[in-house]
């Protein structure tokens, strides 16, 4: 079963947390435990673009940035899957040098090393050198670069349809089933 640990920074792209959030508690059968790290800057950009506190509505266990306690934060606590959306340069810059210094950056140093799934939605652009050699230190480490980049062959008609073409290719990359546009179906 898959334990779940969703890393929320303060880059912009609220919208892909929430529906992440949404799109998961949609399918619990998929997962048997669900908990968000949310930094301070994520909770100010959540609240500048979507006008709410919504975060705050979730039915999930909550960490914060200096919880080293958290189960996710050791190999031994068996988090499968951790998702960073959107991940912002410098908490992707931390994991890709290993400083541990919070919650976020040592939940992934954690993955990478037992070997389980990272996926980084970054959402930044452009991308300089430093961005560029992050996400390659990464990827040569097992962990997945996603920009938050959309699709548009499923001809979104809303900004949260557009949204989910992303979240939905995140969901995809977790392992998880999930009904969405295919191409060519």
């Amino acid at each position: 079963m898959n334990k779940i640990v969703i890393a929320i920074t303060g880059a912009s792209g609220s919208i892909y947390a929430k529906l992440l959030l949404d799109k998961l508690l949609a399918i619990p059968d998929q997962w048997n435990e669900l908990a968000v790290v949310l930094t301070e800057n994520a909770k100010a950009v959540w609240k500048t673009e979507l006008d709410n506190t919504g975060y705050l509505n979730y039915p999930v266990k909550y960490y914060t940035q200096q919880d080293f306690i958290a189960p996710f934060a050791s190999g031994s606590g068996q988090y499968n899957t951790m998702i960073i959306v959107p991940c912002s340069m410098g908490t992707l810059g931390r994991i890709a040098t290993g400083i541990s210094n919070d919650l976020i950056s040592r939940a992934a140093d954690v993955v990478l090393k037992e070997r389980r799934k990272l996926i980084c939605v970054v959402r930044d652009t452009p991308y300089n050198l430093m961005h560029i050699r992050s996400m390659e230190t990464i990827t040569l480490a097992g962990g997945i670069i996603a920009p938050a980049t959309p699709s548009f062959y499923s001809k979104p008609a809303t900004i949260e349809e557009l949204a989910a073409t992303v979240v939905d290719r995140v969901l995809d990359l977790a392992g998880l089933d999930i009904k969405t546009y295919r191409w060519g179906k």
